[in-house]
């Protein structure tokens, strides 16, 4: 026991060190995902984060403690886990934080002996059994472990990608004696497979790549650390810069400032590398004014002074010796020219662990190892039976690999990438750069795609000016950099067909600092003109641009410019845009078919999806379904303005019943009529996710009006129904009505033009009496009558939830007018209520006056289109003196006059919360114009102002603009169709400019 008791503190002490739970704190909530997904198998660590925006399409986390435990009562606790994260994500950190935390006692008490093994140390051995797997590495058991509980032993197994021989399942030789010695990755895979160590738990990690060479079927449980939230970047740059917060900020705020750099930096060993390269920029600057232009920005420009700051004397630690800047420049040539030939074939050859036999066969000298400059480069890992070497990061061999290669190129008379030197002769620099272009293009994995930005970046004018001196010769990127150029351009001129290699050359462009394709397509998506401009070259700049452009961050607006050609060469890029509007392209059914095959794909990101205004039938719909059936990212999908038809609603409405993730249809205008309609009141028996619904213009009549009422008395998860235009009538409002007797649930009812006269809004309202869940009612454009106002008033006076109230367009009168408002004197929720064109005059616009004077809740009142006069006008203006919650007025066309105006404005010069005044259309004339002016110089509260067509002539315009000169509240006046002239309009224009620049103005 003291024994094993020394072996758990020394263990404690050597995992603690340094592991503060702070920035660990994300390690300790991995992510659950199904398996790796398409981009997870094929391609390139970076490749993976820039294409993913550096987010997984998971809602589900798993934390550290219960990684090994079961997830319900009924499963089993996992054999095989598989932790992926791509390079510098902080796996082999997990493992110790795993183990510091399980030694102390904190987690997995149900485990009692654990054997920590790396790849690394499995590389230096030819055979083992399993038996001496067991026995001869050094592990650790708990001492105060009981005999009651069941032995569990966790056999970790860290950095499969590090491991010199792929793992072959297909092939494995089974062995079921564990005292039988075998090759180590036969062991390896027999042990997953079950054949050995059946009892242990086996917990391997590694980058998403390696991780396919496990079979699926064999993971119990896999799971991926997720990156750098903005908080956590936040704490890991001051802990950076500890002694400087101020550069930590600025560093902070140039990587935010760089969508692809910001993605990048999610990734904590790339993080460090970007925030080391900027910081020391910065310190260095001598030019504040020139720090945005000037800040590196591409991956070669901060490599560049990653490795300058290494091979120099400003290393964040204090130098273990002092070298003058000959000696640095010299040191670092030889540390680039021995470590840059072993990058170079390492990478090729997939080996990132270089063992002392490695480092002497490539010609390292081994005393050259030993210096501070190397060891920023080459990390050092000593145990008793090897010493390995493995580069800083992924990208720091890559680096180095293609500062090797381009220094090599300029003489080398025979392929590089043949390592024998056995090759036709390859003359000249750019002769082997296109050879280093082409073997990428052509490689399905991607593992060259950085490689070749880094040395196109080589070729930038800014990387040759930092580098110049140290490890470039001055100017002479200068010689090949336009043939490099046009050499990638050419690259580009594929028949519609993209891939991620062809996005990787734009990437290169950007690296060699040619970016003047992609700011030509950047400029047409901002101007939303990007229709027949998509050429091959420029559809690849598009590819390039989803993933990096700002203009991409909130939505894709791809709307009126897209073939299906280009959309279909477009489909791995689009499955990482979050929203994307696809809207007006005359897309038809195949490219539903496409576009399905999108949402299909585990990898798929789409959140929201906007279709609106295509060619799309029954097949269209049906192809969308399909992949609803599958799809984990889809919340919203908008078809409005296609022809689906009954076929294609019923198709939608039998996905839904298995879809739990869509929240928002939009099916309006699609002609799905009575039929479809009762194909998604099916859907929304046992659908309890959607939660809005647009059915607007589809014929459904009063029978498809009822069914979905009856869906509605049992679904508890819809919260906004749009049935304008519909034909519900009377006979459909009253099945409505009877549903929101008993669904507390929906939020917003729209019924919209749908010919419903008194009978239907009496049902209607009567329901509203009991309803407490309803908060907007939309009435608009239907035949109720003065009769229907009694009845909406008696709903006002019992309802205390309905939040907005639309009864434009009927035929309300003064009388049913008076009635809504006596009933808003009790009315203590309603913030919106929508009267306008209802035949109202001045004795229901007093009535609603009397009704302001005491109603704290009303804020949007619209009265348009009704001849209230000035009657009315002087009522509701006095009602304003002493209001103080409306905030919006409605007046367009509502017959005040002069008289009217004066009224208004003596209001106005107490109240002190209307903000929207739109007073359209009247005649309020010089007079007016002239009380309004008064009352605008004492205002603070209204923010806009419209007074066109008023007839205010010249003389009321200009006392509106000199009024501005004393009012600081208005942001905008409309002064339009007054007949003031066009050099009348100039001079007002210019004067309200002067007099007050903040607010605009229309004249």
């Amino acid at each position: 026991e003291p024994m094993v008791q020394k072996r758990l503190d020394s263990l404690q002490s050597y995992y603690g060190n340094g592991l503060d739970t702070g920035p660990l704190q994300r390690l300790t909530n991995l992510l659950l995902v199904e398996g790796l997904t398409d981009i997870q198998q094929k391609e390139h660590d970076i490749l993976q984060i820039e294409a993913t925006k550096g987010l997984r399409n998971v809602s589900k986390g798993i934390p550290l403690e219960k990684l090994f435990l079961p997830l319900s009562k009924v499963s089993i606790p996992p054999r095989i886990s598989v932790t992926i994260g791509v390079s510098g994500i902080g796996k082999s950190t997990l493992v110790k934080l795993f183990l510091y935390t399980w030694a102390k006692g904190d987690i997995n008490s149900d485990i009692n002996s654990v054997l920590p093994l790396t790849f690394r140390e499995l590389n230096t051995y030819e055979k083992l059994s399993a038996e001496r797997l067991v026995s001869a590495f050094p592990h650790i058991t708990k001492p105060n472990c009981t005999s009651v509980r069941p032995t569990r032993i966790l056999l970790i197994l860290d950095g499969l990608d590090e491991f010199k021989t792929p793992l072959d399942f297909s092939n494995t030789v089974v062995c079921i004696d564990p005292k039988k010695e075998i090759q180590v990755d036969n062991l390896i895979t027999n042990i997953i497979r079950g054949n050995l160590l059946q009892e242990a738990s086996v917990w391997v990690t590694s980058r998403p790549t390696a991780a396919s060479q496990i079979p699926g079927g064999l993971v119990d449980r896999m799971t991926e650390i997720r990156g750098f939230g903005p908080a956590e970047m936040q704490d890991f740059m001051d802990q950076m810069f500890l002694d400087n917060r101020d550069l930590s900020g600025r560093v902070l705020h140039h990587i935010r400032a760089n969508r692809s750099l910001n993605v990048m930096c999610t990734v904590p060993g790339f993080c460090w590398i970007s925030g080391s390269s900027i910081g020391y920029y910065l310190k260095n600057s001598t030019n504040p004014s020139q720090e945005m232009t000037a800040v590196p920005k591409t991956l070669s420009e901060i490599y560049s002074y990653y490795f300058k700051m290494a091979l120099s004397s400003d290393w964040p630690e204090k130098p273990r010796e002092t070298l003058r800047i000959e000696q640095a420049v010299n040191n670092s040539k030889k540390i680039v020219g021995s470590l840059g030939r072993l990058a170079f074939y390492g990478m090729l050859k997939k080996k990132y662990v270089f063992y002392e036999q490695d480092v002497k066969a490539y010609g390292v000298d081994l005393s050259l190892l030993q210096s501070s400059v190397c060891s920023r480069l080459l990390l050092k890992e000593e145990m008793q039976s090897f010493t390995a070497y493995y580069f800083f990061h992924l990208t720091v061999q890559e680096f180095l690999a293609a500062i090797y290669y381009y220094t090599a190129a300029k003489r080398a008379i025979f392929d590089l990438f043949t390592e024998s030197g056995m090759s036709w002769p390859k003359l000249g620099f750019f002769n082997h750069f296109k050879s280093a272009v082409q073997r990428s293009l052509q490689a399905e994995d991607g593992q060259l795609d950085v490689f070749v930005r880094f040395l196109s970046g080589l070729l930038s004018p800014q990387v040759n000016k930092l580098l110049s001196g140290w490890l470039l010769v001055k100017d002479e990127h200068n010689s090949f950099r336009s043939q490099a150029i046009s050499f990638l351009q050419g690259c580009l001129n594929t028949d519609y067909v993209i891939s991620s290699r062809t996005v990787n050359t734009m990437h290169c462009l950007y690296e060699i600092q040619h970016t003047e394709i992609a700011k030509t397509v950047e400029e047409a998506m901002k101007n939303e003109s990007l229709a027949g401009m998509l050429t091959p070259v420029n559809c690849s700049a598009l590819a390039y641009l989803l993933q990096v452009s700002d203009i991409c961050m909130e939505e894709t607006n791809l709307s009126n410019c897209l073939t299906y050609n280009v959309c279909k060469s477009l489909l791995s890029q689009l499955l990482f845009c979050h929203n994307l509007r696809l809207d007006n392209n005359q897309f038809k059914d195949n490219a539903m078919e496409l576009l399905g095959s999108v949402l299909s794909v585990k990898d798929c990101q789409i959140q929201k999806l906007s279709l609106a205004e295509n060619q799309i039938s029954n097949k269209g719909a049906k192809a969308l379904a399909r992949s609803l059936m599958v799809n984990r990212s889809l919340t919203a999908l908008d078809l409005r303005s296609n022809s689906i038809g009954p076929t294609g609603a019923k198709a939608l409405a039998d996905a839904l019943k298995k879809n739990q993730v869509l929240l928002s249809l939009n099916l309006q205008h699609n002609t799905i009529k009575e039929d479809g309609a009762t194909f998604l009141a099916e859907a929304l028996l046992t659908n309890h996710k959607l939660t809005t619904l647009h059915l607007q213009k589809n014929a459904i009549g009063a029978q498809g009006a009822r069914k979905i009422a009856e869906a509605l008395k049992q679904n508890c998860s819809l919260k906004e129904l749009t049935l304008s235009s519909n034909a519900v009538g009377d006979t459909g409002s009253v099945a409505l009505a009877e549903a929101l007797k008993v669904n507390h649930s929906l939020q917003s009812l729209d019924l919209q033009s749908n010919s419903i006269s008194s009978a239907g809004v009496t049902a209607l309202t009567a329901a509203l009496c009991s309803n407490q869940g309803l908060l907007n009612l939309n009435l608009r454009e239907n035949s109720i009558s003065k009769e229907g106002g009694p009845a909406i008033a008696r709903a006002l006076r019992a309802n205390s939830t309905l939040r907005k109230l639309d009864l434009a367009a009927n035929l309300l009168y003064d009388e049913g007018g008076k009635a809504i408002a006596l009933a808003m004197k009790e009315n203590r929720a309603l913030t919106s209520l929508h009267l306008q064109w209802n035949f109202i005059q001045g004795k229901a616009a007093a009535a609603l006056a009397q009704a302001l004077r005491s109603n704290g809740s009303l804020a949007s009142l619209d009265l348009q289109e009704n001849a209230i006069g000035d009657e009315g006008m002087a009522a509701l203006s006095a009602a304003l003196k002493v209001n103080t919650t409306l905030a919006d007025l409605h007046l367009q066309v509502a017959s005040v006059g002069s008289a009217g105006a004066q009224a208004l404005a003596e209001a106005l010069m107490v109240n002190r919360s209307l903000q929207i005044l739109d007073l359209r259309g009247n005649s309020i004339g010089v007079a007016g114009a002239k009380a309004m002016a008064n009352a605008l110089k004492v205002n603070r509260s209204l923010r806009w102002l419209n007074l066109q067509e008023n007839s205010l002539g010249m003389d009321g315009a200009i006392c509106i603009a000199t009024a501005l000169k004393g009012n600081h509240g208005l942001t905008y006046v409309n002064l339009q169709g007054n007949r003031i002239g066009q050099s009348g309009a100039k001079m007002i224009s210019d004067a309200i400019r002067t007099n007050s620049p903040d607010c605009v103005v229309d004249v």
